[in-house]
């Protein structure tokens, strides 16, 4: 495209160069510039991307989208520099347009915990008969959802796109950009309690994604959720799954193993067998998403099951990493309460070597942390031989354990230092905090063991 197809909606200022400048590519991160990129500055709370535009420009950028009044360097003249008077909304408007440009079907997939998963087995369910494009690791904020969308070309026939939020408004805002066909609730936790203050709150803030739903959009809820299993909307369709054979999929002959997962699919009038390569009963539930994302697409239950061996999982998501005389389950990413319980319950599949879970804090859980963690702590109890909990929060992870087989640490940093005199052989370790504890470098000492 031309640079002058894509700003033509924006309020803008031409400050140097030709707006018929051709581009490849947007970004909002220098390093990711290749040549014929627009580089969009962003102004973070922790970075500015004003900064990077001499590296953005080294890298091939050809034209610059810059907000006003921000100090620019000395920008060479066959440079194509946009004005504009928000950055963040202009990337918000850009995509905007693009993805009323494609001609594919869109996705959108939101809930308390398991996005990312529900997100990798849409895109695996679909991928023998549909080429898909999904979010890559996070990206599913005002920023990143937009570069997402900027990623997108007319050889996808779907996309899975992740929406995430902390306050209301904000997953609105992203299904105003993404205009999903087809939107999917995986459930409704704990998770940015601290901002909206309740789980009424995090409900209506997750249902913005069928704001401008009609009755062509399909909305898929996963209905073993207290909050999400009533849900009726007039205006446009309601899908369900569950363990109840009254939902339009549901599961039943569930076999957990240590690393996969089987289980008889009923949906459609057909039924047939899934086995997952994904360990813990969640991933059912997850799965059954997938399903009927697949079923509203058309898509067999033997395509299905094709599709299943294209399955990509996000890193540090209940990632099983082998070892000799180690087995290390990283799920490190994120936490919260429903997302430890069932990685607790991975880890209590194990039956060969000693059981040993390392838990960092839980955040965003305001005035329930406390209790969410001793609730935590309780639940470990029969799942763990020995508990390992790290952070600020380790005093109720222990009131809530009521057993001797616990180690405290206050940083990760001490837990790190003893690691080699705690673990023993045939072990199996599960490492899991909220991601601000930044417990991948457990697993790497673990893993360098």
């Amino acid at each position: 495209m031309k640079l002058s197809d894509l700003i033509d909606m924006l309020d803008f200022n031409i400050l140097q160069g030709n707006v018929e400048t051709p581009v490849l590519y947007v970004t909002s991160n220098s390093k990711n510039v290749k040549p014929s990129t627009a580089f969009v500055c962003i102004v973070g709370a922790v970075s500015n991307g004003h900064s990077y535009i001499s590296s953005a420009i080294e890298n091939g950028a050809n034209a610059i989208v810059v907000q006003a009044g921000e100090a620019l360097p000395e920008i060479p003249q066959d440079i194509t520099v946009v004005e504009v008077e928000n950055t963040r909304k202009a990337l918000l408007d850009l995509a905007k347009f693009y993805r009323k440009k494609l001609g594919l079907k869109v996705v959108g997939v939101t809930g308390s915990t398991g996005k990312t998963s529900t997100k990798d087995l849409i895109a695996a369910v679909l991928s023998k008969k549909y080429n898909v494009f999904k979010t890559k690791g996070n990206f599913n904020n005002d920023i990143g959802l937009p570069l997402m969308i900027l990623e997108l070309t007319s050889d996808y026939d779907v996309a899975i796109l992740e929406m995430g939020m902390s306050s209301l408004g904000e997953i609105e805002l992203l299904a105003d950009v993404a205009r999903p066909d087809i939107g999917v609730i995986t459930n409704i936790g704990l998770s940015h309690i601290e901002n909206l203050k309740t789980q009424e709150n995090i409900l209506k803030a997750k249902m913005e994604i069928s704001t401008f739903f009609d009755e062509k959009n399909v909305l898929i809820l996963n209905a073993e959720d207290e909050y999400l299993k009533n849900i009726n909307k007039k205006g446009f369709k309601v899908k369900k799954i569950g363990y109840n054979h009254e939902y339009d999929v549901y599961a039943s002959n569930i076999i957990l193993r240590e690393d996969e997962t089987e289980f008889l699919a009923h949906a459609f009038g057909e039924e047939a067998v899934f086995t997952l390569p994904m360990a813990g009963k969640h991933n059912v539930l997850n799965a059954m998403l997938a399903i009927e994302v697949a079923e509203c697409l058309g898509v067999s239950f033997n395509e299905m099951i094709l599709g299943l061996d294209n399955l990509e999982a996000t890193s540090m998501r209940l990632q099983v990493i082998k070892r000799e005389g180690l087995t290390i389950i990283n799920d490190c990413y994120n936490a919260s309460p429903d997302s430890m319980k069932s990685s607790l319950d991975v880890l209590s599949a194990y039956k060969n070597g000693r059981r040993v879970a390392v838990l960092g804090d839980m955040y965003e859980l305001g005035d329930k942390a406390k209790n969410a963690h001793f609730k935590i702590g309780e639940y470990a109890r029969d799942k763990v031989d020995l508990l390992i909990v790290i952070g600020e929060q380790i005093n109720n992870f222990k009131d809530g354990f009521k057993n001797d087989n616990i180690i405290m640490y206050n940083t990760k940093e001490e837990c790190i230092k003893e690691l080699k005199s705690i673990v023993k052989k045939n072990d199996v370790i599960l490492i899991k905090a909220s991601r601000g504890m930044k417990l991948e470098y457990v697993v790497k000492s673990l893993e360098e063991m």
